[in-house]
């Protein structure tokens, strides 16, 4: 990104103090969002999420596969990010790397709670099929097209598209297998069911700049923050997982405050979401 004068990050700073930004959007305002679904025909569901210019791709791939055996009552969920280096210059060799893992491992904590499981906002119970033989293996991939700030908030809304936009196939098990052998499964190529995300959370960043805080950054707004907190909140106000990043520390009382905003952003963002999800498969069926 191109470097930014003393007088251009004053200028970032002073209208974030008094809630205009340079855009013209209020502190915990989004900039427009644009979902389109079943972008990659050979996924199990797809889709591309556009806030401002920040672009990327969601695409979910199930798979049979065999439950851990610390966990024999649930499947599994892999989460990897790719970032384009034709999206910011940055992004070629090691920066890309680094920060696809960064993102990677923010979706994870964000998404799928703890190692447990507990708290997780995809429900990986309900991807079990034959507890400790046969469960679901879930592959979310998503790529960074076009990077303008908010990452993070952009990839978990494209993943929760790109979950409303899966179907898994329905799967028989043989009823004749005993508890020794591994089942026998019939895969159905013409029964599917979609792939339930009521509970699948967005995420919510809250960017601190000076003494505010704002929702989705640009890139210049994110250059001038101390720090950065991503809160996912899901449809019934529950808080799924939280991750912060940027070396200034932050006040217990700040955070609580940020889960607040947090949890009130995010209604109107899951409302938003769900209508262009809605929008976006109408025109896929047509």
């Amino acid at each position: 990104m191109v470097g930014l004068s003393l007088g251009e990050k004053n200028f970032i700073k002073g209208g974030i103090a008094q809630d205009i930004r340079t855009d013209g959007r209020k502190r915990l305002t989004y900039r427009p969002i644009f979902v389109e679904t079943g972008v990659i025909p050979q996924a199990s569901g797809s889709a591309r999420v556009k806030m401002g210019a920040t672009d990327v791709i969601a695409s979910v791939k199930a798979e049979l596969g065999k439950p851990n055996a610390s966990h024999p009552d649930k499947g599994k969920v892999s989460i990897y990010v790719d970032c384009s280096p034709t999206a910011e210059p940055t992004f070629e060799g090691r920066g890309g790397e680094e920060l696809s893992m960064e993102l990677s491992t923010a979706l994870q904590r964000c998404l799928l709670g703890g190692k447990s499981g507990a708290g997780a906002g995809i429900d990986l119970s309900s991807l079990s099929i034959v507890e400790g033989k046969v469960c679901w293996d879930i592959y979310i991939d998503g790529l960074v097209v076009s990077s303008d700030g908010n990452l993070l908030d952009a990839l978990g809304a494209a993943i929760k598209a790109a979950l409303s936009n899966t179907a898994v196939p329905k799967v028989q098990v043989a009823a004749n297998a005993s508890l020794d052998e591994q089942p026998e499964v019939d895969v159905s190529d013409e029964e599917f069911q979609q792939f339930d995300t009521t509970g699948v959370p967005v995420i919510i960043t809250l960017t601190k700049v000076g003494r505010h805080y704002i929702v989705d950054a640009t890139a210049e707004e994110e250059s001038q923050m101390s720090s950065a907190v991503s809160i996912s909140v899901n449809r019934q106000g529950r808080i799924c997982g939280l991750t912060k990043r940027g070396g200034a520390g932050l006040d217990p009382s700040i955070i609580l405050d940020m889960i607040s905003v947090a949890k009130h952003v995010s209604e109107q963002l899951i409302n938003k979401l769900d209508s262009e999800i809605a929008a976006a498969e109408a025109c896929e069926e047509e």
